[in-house]
C-alpha cells in the first residue's frame, strides 16, 4: 500500500520553500507520496508533488509535515482538525517551542518519517464559545490559548472572570488568556503566567495588566469551565482570539466561555525528550555548574 504525507510550509518564507522542496524529494525517493495544498503546491514546483484535496486535505495522508515556525504549525493543526493523523514540525522561526526538529536535522526527520520512527503524544485543546443573550452566536477551538481582549488600545476593558459557574473577580485590564498547557510558554508566559508542563492536565488563567488587588494567574482542573463577561454600559466592546488566528468582537453584555476541547492535537515525538531540556533549548537558559543528582549504583552524577 502506497504511503502519503502532507507538506504544510511557510510559503512566504524562501528558506521553508527550499526545506520543503528538499524534503519533498527526499521522500519521494523513499516511495512516499508528497501532497501539499494547491498554492503551496505551486510554490514548491516538485514534479513529484502532489496536491492535496481542496475540502479535505488530509485525507490518505500519515502525517503532517510541517515546515515553518509554530504560526505555521498551528495552522497545520486547523488543517488537520478531528483527523487523528499526527503533526510533525520542523523549526525555521524563532523559539519555536511546537516543533520537534530544526532545519539541520532534515535528513535525520526524513528517515524518521520513512521508518516511522516516531511517538505520537496527544495535547490538550480548548473549545471557545461566544454567548450574546443567552444565544451562542460563535464557536471555535485552540491549541495554545482563547484571550479575549480590549478593542481599543487607548482604554482598558472591563471583564468579570468565572470558574466552574462562580463569580471570580472583577478586573479592569487589557485581557484574559485562557491556555492549555501547551499554550502556557506562549501567550499566558508573555502575560506572566506559569510554565506548566505538557503532561498536565489543566487549563490556565491569566489576566493581562489588571489593576485589581487579586490579579494572579489561576491553574484549574481540567474539567473546569472557565468563563469571561464584558459587563454592559461599558463603552468600548472586546475581541476573542483563538490561537492569534481567528478573532470575534465580542460586545458588552456578551460572555466567552472555554472548556476543554473534545478533540486533542496529536504531536509527532522523534525522541523522549525531557521537557526541562526542551525549556533549557528553546529559551536558552542558563544551566552551567549544574551538577545532577547522584546515581548509587555507580556514584556518579546524572
Amino acid at each position: 500500500m502506497s504511503r502519503t504525507v502532507l507538506l504544510i510550509t511557510h510559503a512566504g518564507r524562501p528558506n521553508a520553500l527550499a526545506a520543503g522542496r528538499e524534503v519533498a524529494s527526499m521522500l519521494a525517493d523513499a516511495g512516499i507520496h508528497v501532497i501539499a495544498p494547491v498554492d503551496e503546491a505551486h510554490d514548491l514546483a516538485v514534479a513529484t508533488l502532489g496536491v492535496a484535496d481542496a475540502a479535505h486535505p488530509v485525507d490518505g495522508a500519515e502525517l503532517v509535515l510541517v515546515i515553518g515556525g509554530d504560526g505555521t504549525l498551528l495552522r497545520a493543526a486547523q488543517i488537520a482538525r478531528g483527523s487523528d493523523i499526527p503533526l510533525l514540525g520542523i523549526n525555521l522561526g524563532h523559539v519555536g517551542f511546537l516543533a520537534e526538529a530544526e532545519r539541520h536535522d532534515l535528513a535525520a526527520t526524513v528517515g524518521a518519517v520513512v521508518d516511522r520512527a516516531y511517538t505520537v503524544e496527544d495535547r490538550l485543546t480548548l473549545d471557545v464559545r461566544v454567548f450574546e443573550s443567552g444565544r451562542e452566536v460563535w464557536r471555535d477551538w485552540a491549541l495554545n490559548e482563547a484571550s479575549v481582549e480590549k478593542a481599543s488600545r487607548e482604554r482598558m476593558i472591563e471583564l468579570v472572570a468565572e470558574v466552574d459557574g462562580r463569580p471570580l473577580s472583577r478586573w479592569g485590564c487589557d485581557g484574559v488568556v485562557c491556555a492549555t498547557p501547551t499554550g502556557s510558554t506562549a501567550y499566558a508566559f508573555s502575560a506572566g503566567g506559569p510554565v506548566v508542563w505538557p503532561e498536565v492536565d489543566a487549563l490556565l488563567m491569566v489576566p493581562i495588566s489588571a489593576h485589581a488587588l487579586f490579579a494572579r494567574p489561576l491553574v484549574v482542573a481540567p474539567t473546569s469551565v472557565l468563563a469571561v463577561e464584558l459587563p454592559a454600559g461599558q463603552d468600548a466592546g472586546g475581541v476573542v482570539w483563538c490561537d492569534g488566528r481567528r478573532s470575534f468582537d465580542v460586545p458588552p453584555g456578551a460572555r466567552v466561555e472555554v472548556r476543554r476541547g473534545n478533540a486533542p492535537v496529536r504531536l509527532a515525538r522523534l525522541r523522549a525528550k525531557p521537557f526541562t531540556d526542551r525549556l533549557v533549548d528553546k529559551f536558552d537558559l542558563p544551566v552551567n555548574g549544574w551538577r545532577g543528582t547522584s546515581d548509587e549504583s555507580t556514584g556518579r552524577r546524572t
